[in-house]
């Protein structure tokens, strides 16, 4: 019996020494890890080209637009365009029906006639009294006379020719040309229809859409951040090719530039509008088209933080920085702008060479100790 106690003993000692050495260097493990602390991800930071973009809603006007309308009433006789169509300057695009203006004119032009037939007889008359007041046959009163009524017979004449001419233009005004070169836009009148100079609808439309125009507002606070970094070639800068985003969400594979502002704020909205200019080629941009305008603001060296680096506490930014005994410590930032999935840092805040934790925060507190884990080169995003 004693003997099998013994056995038992022994038996429990060997069983005990084998546990704590299997347990001995997992203690020592985790005593060893305990002492390099947590190991997170962390991100040495360095200089780099960053940008930030903001995009504006605007729309398309051809770089000139001109309303096409009637100089003349009448019933529209022709229409020679179809909407969508390009024409030339000085191509036909209307007819206004002429017999009216026709008539008008032939009246003039016989009034006209009229008025040089009694010019005529006024220098006939004249031509008669001039030798008989010579030779005091009659009175000078008479002769005053007759040279009045020649001077009227003149502007008798003048005030016809200039009648007729103004008939002349009425006749060629029932033809309506292209003033410019250009895209035809919608034609809301038909054959048959009244047109006149009174309408409140052109007849149609006419973009010259070879370069274009692309207007969009910003707020007043947006100008003026514009304005100070437009010129700025040291810490940000203001690229001066800006894109335009289309309406299907492609960009547009030209560059523009803005070139013009309205020069005042509309102090119903609190914005200011701008005008970009693209080159049109091809005609793919086309009056009364909207879209979004991308301008970008460049940063030659920036410090960027990815945000899942971040933590937010009542307002304010703050990430984990490691000191020189890798303790965590926890450190306002400044946010100068976003560059994809990064926040550009104030380099007041921090400085090339610092190690950020870049995830696992919700695991360290100020002062813990962590065991850096280098992320390697941090690529924009």
């Amino acid at each position: 019996m004693k003997k099998k106690q013994t056995d038992l003993l022994h038996k429990g000692f060997f069983l005990g020494f084998a546990l704590l050495l299997v347990l001995l260097p997992t203690s020592c493990r985790e005593k060893e890890e305990e002492d390099l602390g947590v190991p997170l991800p962390v991100l040495t930071l360095k200089e780099e080209a960053a940008s930030e973009t903001a995009d504006y809603l605007g729309y398309i006007e051809g770089i000139v637009n001109v309303e096409v309308r009637p100089q003349v009433e009448g019933i529209l006789e022709e229409i020679y365009v179809d909407e969508g169509d390009f024409v030339e300057k000085g191509q036909k695009l209307f007819k206004v029906n002429e017999l009216p203006y026709l008539e008008d004119l032939k009246n003039a032009r016989a009034n006209v006639e009229l008025e040089k037939a009694r010019l005529q007889k006024a220098q006939t008359e004249l031509n008669r009294l001039t030798p008989l007041i010579e030779n005091e046959v009659i009175s000078e009163v008479r002769m005053q006379t007759a040279q009045a009524d020649y001077k009227v017979a003149q502007s008798s004449l003048a005030r016809a020719e200039a009648e007729a001419a103004s008939m002349q233009i009425n006749l060629e005004f029932t033809e309506i040309k292209a003033p410019v070169s250009g895209y035809i836009g919608r034609i809301p009148k038909r054959i048959g229809n009244l047109v006149g100079k009174g309408d409140s609808q052109p007849l149609t439309v006419l973009s010259d859409i070879h370069e274009v125009y692309f207007y969009f507002s910003m707020s007043e606070s947006d100008y003026l951040f514009y304005e100070k970094v437009r010129n700025d070639t040291l810490s940000k800068k203001l690229n001066p090719n800006v894109k335009l985003i289309l309406a299907d969400g492609d960009v547009y594979e030209r560059p523009g530039r803005i070139d013009a502002s309205v020069g005042q704020v509309d102090r119903s909205t609190g914005t200011i509008t701008l005008r970009a200019k693209f080159d049109n080629p091809d005609a793919l941009l086309r009056s009364g088209s909207t879209g979004k305008i991308m301008l970008e603001q460049e940063y030659p060296e920036a410090i960027l933080v990815p945000q899942e680096a971040t933590i937010t506490i009542q307002d304010k930014n703050f990430v984990f920085v490691l000191d020189d005994q890798n303790k965590a410590v926890r450190k306002e930032i400044g946010i100068e702008g976003i560059s994809g999935k990064n926040y550009i840092i104030k380099k007041t805040n921090l400085s090339t060479g610092d190690r950020v934790v870049t995830s696992g925060l919700d695991k360290i507190t100020d002062g813990m100790k962590v065991n850096p884990i280098e992320k390697g080169k941090f690529l924009l995003n």
